[in-house]
């Protein structure tokens, strides 16, 4: 019995090891490694609000997300059709949404981005979907002219990417607004390693880490989406070796 609890112990500090020089498997993306105070690491993550999230397979925003991804797509494809033969584009919301693209392209960095968010929360005029939380595709909420928060930062992630800005540098986050006591969704683009938030409720854009109010819930990510995690990983190298070998036993 000692022998086989010996055994578990060591492979529980060899699994250990593995996650502090490796990174833990349920880490979609890249963090890196800060070191706050002695024998402390805490691992950010490269992800807006620098929280790790892991991937999850199952649920209503999982679903929404996914038959809205659909939509997106065959969208994309019309606007890049509109975009090469306006003449003979038949879609005025296409025309629309392509002519505050033509302003963002006359732009660079994080003029490109903020003038994205000002001209699209100008374009568009609230209007909340009451219970039924319909998350539309650009051309439609276009089409509309309004939409809530969700459908301003999809159309918001659809200009930016005509625009030309690489599609790993891009999110939706889904937070809880902290202030008001409600969910909200914001597009969020990498400049410069720094996450800004295209937001809905200001022109200004804020980068995650002023973003004080705003409790990280979600993140959509091409074909993924992701949950949040409560705050960074912690490990301290002594005492957590210790913890996982005495659970081990």
């Amino acid at each position: 019995m000692e022998t086989a609890a010996r055994s578990r112990a060591w492979r529980a500090i060899l699994v250990l090891c593995g996650l502090i020089l490796l990174g833990s498997a349920a880490d979609l993306r890249a963090g890196t490694l800060l070191s706050p105070g002695a024998g402390v690491l805490v691992r950010k993550s490269a992800e807006p609000f620098g929280v790790f999230a892991f991937a999850i397979l199952s649920g209503s925003l999982q679903q929404k997300w996914f038959a809205l991804k659909q939509k997106l797509d065959d969208d994309m494809v019309q606007l890049a059709l509109c975009d090469g033969d306006r003449d003979n584009c038949a879609s005025p919301a296409a025309l629309k949404l392509l002519a505050i693209v033509d302003q963002a392209r006359a732009r660079d960095g994080r003029a490109r981005l903020g003038e994205t968010n000002r001209a699209i929360n100008l374009t568009i005029r609230t209007a909340n979907d009451g219970t039924d939380d319909i998350w539309s595709a650009p051309l439609a909420t276009f089409a509309r002219g309004a939409g809530d928060c969700e459908d301003y930062a999809i159309a918001k992630l659809a200009a930016l990417r005509l625009a030309g800005v690489a599609t790993e540098d891009l999110r939706i986050v889904v937070v809880r607004d902290t202030r008001v006591g409600e969910e909200h969704a914001v597009a969020a683009a990498k400049l410069d390693g720094h996450w800004l938030m295209l937001d809905n409720r200001r022109m200004a854009m804020l980068e995650d880490d002023a973003a004080q109010t705003y409790q990280p819930l979600f993140v959509l990510y091409q074909s993924a989406v992701m949950k949040y995690v409560d705050e960074p990983v912690r490990f301290s190298g002594v005492d957590s070796l210790a913890m996982v070998a005495a659970e081990a036993r």
